[in-house]
Protein backbone atom coordinates (compact mmCIF):
# COMPACT_ATOMS: atom_id res chain seq x y z
CA UNK A 1 0.00 0.00 0.00
CA UNK A 2 2.86 2.36 0.91
CA UNK A 3 4.70 1.57 -2.35
CA UNK A 4 1.54 2.23 -4.41
CA UNK A 5 0.97 5.61 -2.75
CA UNK A 6 4.67 6.50 -3.25
CA UNK A 7 4.43 5.69 -6.99
CA UNK A 8 1.20 7.57 -7.46
CA UNK A 9 2.52 10.66 -5.70
CA UNK A 10 5.78 10.82 -7.59
CA UNK A 11 4.07 9.92 -10.84
CA UNK A 12 1.72 12.88 -10.58
CA UNK A 13 4.74 15.13 -9.88
CA UNK A 14 6.57 13.81 -12.93
CA UNK A 15 3.59 14.32 -15.22
CA UNK A 16 2.98 17.89 -14.02
CA UNK A 17 6.70 18.89 -14.26
CA UNK A 18 8.16 20.83 -17.30
CA UNK A 19 10.08 19.03 -20.13
CA UNK A 20 13.31 19.02 -18.13
CA UNK A 21 11.69 16.71 -15.65
CA UNK A 22 13.31 13.47 -16.93
CA UNK A 23 16.59 14.45 -15.36
CA UNK A 24 14.81 15.13 -12.08
CA UNK A 25 13.06 11.82 -12.30
CA UNK A 26 16.30 10.10 -13.00
CA UNK A 27 17.90 11.79 -10.00
CA UNK A 28 14.94 10.88 -7.78
CA UNK A 29 14.31 7.32 -9.01
CA UNK A 30 17.87 6.17 -9.70
CA UNK A 31 20.46 7.93 -7.45
CA UNK A 32 23.00 5.22 -6.73
CA UNK A 33 24.91 5.35 -10.01
CA UNK A 34 24.94 9.18 -10.16
CA UNK A 35 26.25 9.55 -6.58
CA UNK A 36 29.15 7.21 -7.20
CA UNK A 37 30.30 9.07 -10.30
CA UNK A 38 30.18 12.50 -8.57
CA UNK A 39 32.20 11.32 -5.56
CA UNK A 40 34.95 9.82 -7.75
CA UNK A 41 35.21 13.01 -9.80
CA UNK A 42 35.46 15.19 -6.66
CA UNK A 43 38.23 13.06 -5.14
CA UNK A 44 40.25 13.22 -8.32
CA UNK A 45 39.82 17.00 -8.51
CA UNK A 46 40.91 17.42 -4.89
CA UNK A 47 44.07 15.42 -5.47
CA UNK A 48 45.01 17.55 -8.49
CA UNK A 49 44.33 20.74 -6.54
CA UNK A 50 46.48 19.54 -3.63
CA UNK A 51 49.31 18.62 -5.97
CA UNK A 52 49.12 22.03 -7.65
CA UNK A 53 49.06 23.74 -4.25
CA UNK A 54 52.09 21.74 -3.10
CA UNK A 55 53.94 22.64 -6.26
CA UNK A 56 53.10 26.32 -5.81
CA UNK A 57 54.18 26.19 -2.18
CA UNK A 58 57.49 24.60 -3.06
CA UNK A 59 58.07 27.17 -5.80
CA UNK A 60 57.21 30.01 -3.42
CA UNK A 61 59.49 28.63 -0.68
CA UNK A 62 62.37 28.29 -3.10
CA UNK A 63 61.85 31.82 -4.35
CA UNK A 64 61.75 33.15 -0.76
CA UNK A 65 64.94 31.25 0.12
CA UNK A 66 66.72 32.75 -2.90
CA UNK A 67 65.53 36.23 -1.95
CA UNK A 68 66.60 35.76 1.68
CA UNK A 69 70.05 34.59 0.58
CA UNK A 70 70.37 37.62 -1.68
CA UNK A 71 69.28 39.96 1.12
CA UNK A 72 71.78 38.40 3.53
CA UNK A 73 74.60 38.73 1.03
CA UNK A 74 73.58 42.34 0.41
CA UNK A 75 73.55 43.11 4.15
CA UNK A 76 76.97 41.49 4.64
CA UNK A 77 78.37 43.52 1.77
CA UNK A 78 76.98 46.77 3.27
CA UNK A 79 78.27 46.15 6.81
CA UNK A 80 81.65 47.96 6.39
CA UNK A 81 80.02 51.06 4.92
CA UNK A 82 77.32 51.10 7.60
CA UNK A 83 79.94 50.74 10.36
CA UNK A 84 81.92 53.67 8.96
CA UNK A 85 78.75 55.76 8.87
CA UNK A 86 78.02 54.78 12.49
CA UNK A 87 81.50 55.79 13.65
CA UNK A 88 81.25 59.11 11.84
CA UNK A 89 77.81 59.78 13.33
CA UNK A 90 79.03 58.82 16.78
CA UNK A 91 81.93 61.27 16.58
CA UNK A 92 79.58 64.02 15.48
CA UNK A 93 77.11 63.44 18.31
CA UNK A 94 79.38 62.28 21.16
CA UNK A 95 79.34 65.70 22.84
CA UNK A 96 75.60 66.19 22.56
CA UNK A 97 73.19 65.57 25.42
CA UNK A 98 73.90 65.08 29.12
CA UNK A 99 76.81 63.21 30.66
CA UNK A 100 75.89 60.21 32.78
CA UNK A 101 78.18 60.00 35.78
CA UNK A 102 78.07 58.91 39.40
CA UNK A 103 77.46 62.01 41.46
CA UNK A 104 77.91 60.43 44.89
CA UNK A 105 80.52 57.95 46.06
CA UNK A 106 80.27 56.99 49.73
CA UNK A 107 84.04 56.98 50.35
CA UNK A 108 84.95 59.88 48.06
CA UNK A 109 84.64 62.38 50.91
CA UNK A 110 87.18 60.33 52.90
CA UNK A 111 89.66 59.71 50.08
CA UNK A 112 89.53 63.28 48.74
CA UNK A 113 88.09 65.63 51.39
CA UNK A 114 87.42 69.28 50.52
CA UNK A 115 89.50 72.18 51.81
CA UNK A 116 86.36 74.03 52.86
CA UNK A 117 82.70 73.10 53.26
CA UNK A 118 79.95 75.16 51.66
CA UNK A 119 76.43 75.42 53.04
CA UNK A 120 75.17 73.05 50.34
CA UNK A 121 77.75 70.42 51.27
CA UNK A 122 76.93 70.78 54.95
CA UNK A 123 73.24 70.29 54.24
CA UNK A 124 73.87 67.33 51.91
CA UNK A 125 75.94 65.69 54.66
CA UNK A 126 73.07 66.26 57.17
CA UNK A 127 75.27 68.30 59.49
CA UNK A 128 72.24 70.40 60.46
CA UNK A 129 70.22 67.49 61.88
CA UNK A 130 70.05 67.56 65.67
CA UNK A 131 68.40 65.31 68.24
CA UNK A 132 64.84 65.15 69.51
CA UNK A 133 63.66 68.26 71.31
CA UNK A 134 63.19 66.30 74.53
CA UNK A 135 66.91 65.42 74.76
CA UNK A 136 68.44 68.80 73.97
CA UNK A 137 70.93 70.68 76.13
CA UNK A 138 69.79 74.27 76.72
CA UNK A 139 73.41 75.44 76.43
CA UNK A 140 73.16 74.75 72.67
CA UNK A 141 70.29 77.18 72.13
CA UNK A 142 72.60 79.69 70.41
CA UNK A 143 73.41 77.11 67.72
CA UNK A 144 69.82 75.98 66.98
CA UNK A 145 67.95 77.53 64.06
CA UNK A 146 64.58 75.93 64.74
CA UNK A 147 62.79 72.63 64.95
CA UNK A 148 60.77 70.43 62.63
CA UNK A 149 58.85 67.28 63.48
CA UNK A 150 60.22 67.54 67.04
CA UNK A 151 63.81 67.51 65.71
CA UNK A 152 66.16 70.44 66.33
CA UNK A 153 67.72 72.02 63.24
CA UNK A 154 71.23 73.50 63.66
CA UNK A 155 72.02 76.68 61.78
CA UNK A 156 74.23 75.97 58.76
CA UNK A 157 75.85 79.41 58.94
CA UNK A 158 76.88 78.79 62.55
CA UNK A 159 78.32 75.40 61.60
CA UNK A 160 80.36 76.91 58.76
CA UNK A 161 81.71 79.73 60.95
CA UNK A 162 82.77 77.44 63.81
CA UNK A 163 84.25 74.89 61.38
CA UNK A 164 86.44 77.54 59.74
CA UNK A 165 87.59 78.78 63.14
CA UNK A 166 88.53 75.25 64.25
CA UNK A 167 90.31 74.61 60.92
CA UNK A 168 92.37 77.76 61.47
CA UNK A 169 93.36 76.54 64.94
CA UNK A 170 94.44 73.14 63.57
CA UNK A 171 96.43 74.77 60.76
CA UNK A 172 98.34 77.09 63.11
CA UNK A 173 99.12 74.32 65.59
CA UNK A 174 100.49 72.19 62.76
CA UNK A 175 102.45 75.17 61.39
CA UNK A 176 104.16 75.76 64.75
CA UNK A 177 105.18 72.10 65.03
CA UNK A 178 102.60 71.09 67.62
CA UNK A 179 101.51 67.51 68.28
CA UNK A 180 97.85 66.88 67.33
CA UNK A 181 95.84 63.92 68.61
CA UNK A 182 92.69 62.82 66.71
CA UNK A 183 90.13 60.75 68.59
CA UNK A 184 87.07 59.00 67.15
CA UNK A 185 86.04 55.68 68.66
CA UNK A 186 82.50 55.17 67.42
CA UNK A 187 81.62 52.40 65.02
CA UNK A 188 82.64 53.31 61.47
CA UNK A 189 84.90 56.24 62.42
CA UNK A 190 88.19 54.35 62.11
CA UNK A 191 88.83 55.11 58.39
CA UNK A 192 87.81 58.74 58.96
CA UNK A 193 90.26 59.22 61.84
CA UNK A 194 93.14 57.45 60.11
CA UNK A 195 92.71 59.44 56.90
CA UNK A 196 92.55 62.73 58.83
CA UNK A 197 95.70 61.82 60.77
CA UNK A 198 97.46 60.92 57.52
CA UNK A 199 96.67 64.32 56.04
CA UNK A 200 97.53 66.37 59.12
CA UNK A 201 100.61 64.35 60.09
CA UNK A 202 99.09 63.73 63.53
CA UNK A 203 98.45 60.87 65.94
CA UNK A 204 95.11 59.08 66.03
CA UNK A 205 93.04 56.94 68.38
CA UNK A 206 90.02 54.89 67.31
CA UNK A 207 89.75 52.68 70.41
CA UNK A 208 88.62 53.43 73.93
CA UNK A 209 90.63 56.08 75.72
CA UNK A 210 92.65 54.76 78.64
CA UNK A 211 92.01 57.03 81.63
CA UNK A 212 95.15 58.71 82.93
CA UNK A 213 97.17 58.83 79.70
CA UNK A 214 97.56 62.60 80.19
CA UNK A 215 97.32 63.16 83.93
CA UNK A 216 99.27 59.98 84.77
CA UNK A 217 101.34 59.64 81.61
CA UNK A 218 104.60 58.90 83.47
CA UNK A 219 103.18 55.56 84.59
CA UNK A 220 100.87 54.53 81.76
CA UNK A 221 103.03 55.67 78.85
CA UNK A 222 106.45 54.83 80.24
CA UNK A 223 108.64 53.09 77.70
CA UNK A 224 106.92 54.55 74.64
CA UNK A 225 108.97 55.11 71.50
CA UNK A 226 110.07 58.70 70.90
CA UNK A 227 112.44 60.42 68.51
CA UNK A 228 114.07 63.83 68.12
CA UNK A 229 113.66 65.57 64.76
CA UNK A 230 114.82 68.87 63.33
CA UNK A 231 112.76 71.54 61.60
CA UNK A 232 112.63 69.39 58.43
CA UNK A 233 111.30 66.34 60.30
CA UNK A 234 114.64 64.56 59.91
CA UNK A 235 115.53 62.31 62.82
CA UNK A 236 118.61 63.38 64.78
CA UNK A 237 121.06 61.04 66.43
CA UNK A 238 122.92 61.35 69.70
CA UNK A 239 119.84 61.63 71.91
CA UNK A 240 119.55 57.99 72.89
CA UNK A 241 120.44 58.64 76.49
CA UNK A 242 117.95 61.49 76.74
CA UNK A 243 115.14 59.44 75.15
CA UNK A 244 115.61 56.71 77.75
CA UNK A 245 115.03 59.16 80.60
CA UNK A 246 112.64 61.72 79.11
CA UNK A 247 108.97 61.97 80.07
CA UNK A 248 106.16 61.00 77.65
CA UNK A 249 104.93 63.87 75.51
CA UNK A 250 101.57 65.61 75.89
CA UNK A 251 99.55 66.58 72.83
CA UNK A 252 99.29 70.26 71.99
CA UNK A 253 95.79 69.89 70.54
CA UNK A 254 93.12 67.17 70.79
CA UNK A 255 90.38 66.82 68.16
CA UNK A 256 87.47 64.69 69.38
CA UNK A 257 84.76 63.56 66.97
CA UNK A 258 82.42 62.16 69.65
CA UNK A 259 82.71 64.09 72.93
CA UNK A 260 79.85 62.23 74.64
CA UNK A 261 81.87 58.99 74.84
CA UNK A 262 85.15 60.75 75.74
CA UNK A 263 84.32 62.86 78.76
CA UNK A 264 87.31 61.44 80.65
CA UNK A 265 89.68 62.48 77.85
CA UNK A 266 88.25 65.99 77.70
CA UNK A 267 88.43 66.30 81.48
CA UNK A 268 92.11 65.32 81.49
CA UNK A 269 92.82 67.82 78.72
CA UNK A 270 91.15 70.54 80.77
CA UNK A 271 93.27 69.67 83.82
CA UNK A 272 96.45 69.69 81.71
CA UNK A 273 95.42 72.92 79.88
CA UNK A 274 95.40 71.17 76.51
CA UNK A 275 93.02 72.87 74.02
CA UNK A 276 90.37 70.66 72.43
CA UNK A 277 88.20 70.73 69.30
CA UNK A 278 84.99 68.71 69.22
CA UNK A 279 81.75 68.14 67.31
CA UNK A 280 78.93 69.23 69.63
CA UNK A 281 75.44 67.89 68.93
CA UNK A 282 72.27 69.31 70.48
CA UNK A 283 72.38 66.76 73.31
CA UNK A 284 76.02 67.46 74.31
CA UNK A 285 77.53 70.05 76.63
CA UNK A 286 79.49 72.65 74.63
CA UNK A 287 81.55 73.59 77.71
CA UNK A 288 83.44 70.29 77.51
CA UNK A 289 85.57 71.43 74.55
CA UNK A 290 87.52 74.60 73.87
CA UNK A 291 86.56 75.09 70.22
CA UNK A 292 83.06 73.83 69.48
CA UNK A 293 81.82 72.72 66.06
CA UNK A 294 78.01 72.43 66.20
CA UNK A 295 76.87 69.54 64.05
CA UNK A 296 75.48 66.06 63.73
CA UNK A 297 77.89 63.61 65.40
CA UNK A 298 75.76 60.53 64.61
CA UNK A 299 76.00 60.66 60.79
CA UNK A 300 79.23 59.22 59.39
CA UNK A 301 78.93 61.42 56.34
CA UNK A 302 78.68 64.53 58.52
CA UNK A 303 81.64 63.47 60.64
CA UNK A 304 83.67 62.60 57.52
CA UNK A 305 83.06 66.05 56.03
CA UNK A 306 84.03 67.94 59.19
CA UNK A 307 87.06 65.72 59.84
CA UNK A 308 88.16 66.05 56.21
CA UNK A 309 88.15 69.85 56.42
CA UNK A 310 90.19 69.74 59.63
CA UNK A 311 92.62 67.24 58.06
CA UNK A 312 93.14 69.51 55.06
CA UNK A 313 93.82 72.40 57.43
CA UNK A 314 96.51 70.37 59.21
CA UNK A 315 98.00 69.44 55.83
CA UNK A 316 98.25 73.12 54.87
CA UNK A 317 99.98 73.91 58.16
CA UNK A 318 102.54 71.13 57.70
CA UNK A 319 103.28 72.25 54.14
CA UNK A 320 103.79 75.85 55.24
CA UNK A 321 106.13 74.78 58.05
CA UNK A 322 108.30 72.64 55.76
CA UNK A 323 108.48 75.35 53.09
CA UNK A 324 109.60 77.91 55.66
CA UNK A 325 112.12 75.44 57.10
CA UNK A 326 113.78 75.16 53.69
CA UNK A 327 114.30 78.93 53.80
CA UNK A 328 115.70 78.83 57.35
CA UNK A 329 112.53 80.11 59.05
CA UNK A 330 111.62 78.18 62.20
CA UNK A 331 108.44 79.10 64.08
CA UNK A 332 108.76 76.65 66.94
CA UNK A 333 111.11 76.45 69.89
CA UNK A 334 113.15 73.56 71.18
CA UNK A 335 111.50 71.96 74.25
CA UNK A 336 113.04 72.90 77.57
CA UNK A 337 114.13 69.39 78.49
CA UNK A 338 115.80 68.86 75.11
CA UNK A 339 117.53 72.21 75.38
CA UNK A 340 118.77 71.32 78.88
CA UNK A 341 120.16 68.03 77.59
CA UNK A 342 121.95 69.85 74.75
CA UNK A 343 123.48 72.38 77.14
CA UNK A 344 124.57 69.61 79.46
CA UNK A 345 126.11 67.65 76.59
CA UNK A 346 127.93 70.78 75.37
CA UNK A 347 129.33 71.53 78.83
CA UNK A 348 130.55 67.96 79.19
CA UNK A 349 132.15 68.12 75.77
CA UNK A 350 133.84 71.42 76.71
CA UNK A 351 135.17 69.97 79.94
CA UNK A 352 136.51 66.92 78.12
CA UNK A 353 138.16 69.12 75.51
CA UNK A 354 139.69 71.31 78.23
CA UNK A 355 140.99 68.29 80.11
CA UNK A 356 142.44 66.87 76.90
CA UNK A 357 144.15 70.20 76.15
CA UNK A 358 145.62 70.46 79.63
CA UNK A 359 146.88 66.91 79.36
CA UNK A 360 148.57 67.62 76.06
CA UNK A 361 150.07 70.83 77.47
CA UNK A 362 151.45 68.91 80.39
CA UNK A 363 153.05 66.48 78.02
CA UNK A 364 154.47 69.34 75.92
CA UNK A 365 152.69 68.29 72.77
CA UNK A 366 150.99 71.69 72.20
CA UNK A 367 152.60 75.12 71.85
CA UNK A 368 150.25 77.88 73.08
CA UNK A 369 152.40 80.72 71.77
CA UNK A 370 150.56 80.80 68.42
CA UNK A 371 147.02 80.18 69.76
CA UNK A 372 144.31 82.79 69.98
CA UNK A 373 141.49 82.93 72.54
CA UNK A 374 138.99 81.80 69.88
CA UNK A 375 141.01 78.65 69.33
CA UNK A 376 140.38 77.59 72.92
CA UNK A 377 136.59 78.16 72.79
CA UNK A 378 133.89 75.64 72.09
CA UNK A 379 131.46 76.17 69.28
CA UNK A 380 128.71 77.57 71.54
CA UNK A 381 131.19 79.85 73.35
CA UNK A 382 132.43 81.17 70.04
CA UNK A 383 128.87 81.85 68.81
CA UNK A 384 127.94 83.49 72.10
CA UNK A 385 131.03 85.71 71.87
CA UNK A 386 130.16 86.63 68.28
CA UNK A 387 126.40 87.31 68.68
CA UNK A 388 126.27 88.21 72.33
CA UNK A 389 125.11 86.13 75.27
CA UNK A 390 121.55 84.85 74.87
CA UNK A 391 121.43 85.62 71.15
CA UNK A 392 123.24 82.58 69.81
CA UNK A 393 121.02 80.63 67.34
CA UNK A 394 120.41 76.99 68.05
CA UNK A 395 121.02 74.37 65.41
CA UNK A 396 118.40 72.05 66.99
Amino acid sequence: MIIRNFGLRHGRQALSAPPSAPSSCLRLLSTQKTTTTTTTTAVAGNQEAMEQLAALSATHAAREARLAAKRQQHEIAEMPSKFKKFIAYQKQTEKLGSEVERRYLPDEIIRNPPHDASLEELMAAQCHMGHHTSSWNPANSRYIYGERSDIHIISLEVIAAHLRRAARVVEEVAYHGGLILLVGNRKGQMPIVTRMAELAGACHLFQKWTPGCITNKDVLLAGGQLKIVNERDEELGGFEEHLRDCRPVTPDLVVCLNPLENYTLLRECALATVPTVGIVDTDADPSWVTYQIPGNDDSLRSVALIAGVLGRAGERGQQRRLEDAKQGIVKWQTPRDVRGYIDKANSLAAEEAKAEREKRLAEGAVDESGLKPADLMTEDEFLAEMFGHGAAPSKY
